[in-house]
């Protein structure tokens, strides 16, 4: 099936814009039938705010190893009596186990 270049209404902003004849090519290829209902930068403002809160600032904890004692910071709090360990001691015994 041959696809050409057309001109659409954003349902979003109103604005026209071209879906591509390469971009319907390659939707087609993966099952998707329709024509896109809303412009690339109203899709890409979509997208940013419903990422947004996802990605905000990680919790960062301190630690110790509790092989080489180095301290070391983790993205999950550390619970009493379960040793923790930097990346490097962690891979270490990672591989050392396999």
């Amino acid at each position: 099936m041959s696809h050409t270049d057309i001109f659409l209404k954003c349902n979003e902003c109103g604005n026209t814009f071209i879906s591509p004849a390469a971009e319907q090519e390659y939707l087609r290829k993966k099952g998707y039938y329709f024509e896109p209902k809303s412009c690339p930068s109203c899709r890409q403002a979509r997208r940013a705010q419903r990422t947004t809160p996802l990605r905000g600032k990680r919790q960062i904890y301190p630690a110790v190893c509790a092989k080489c004692g180095v301290d070391t910071e983790l993205s999950f709090e550390p619970r009493d009596g379960i040793p923790v360990y930097c990346s490097n001691c962690y891979s270490w015994i990672a591989q050392s186990r396999y």
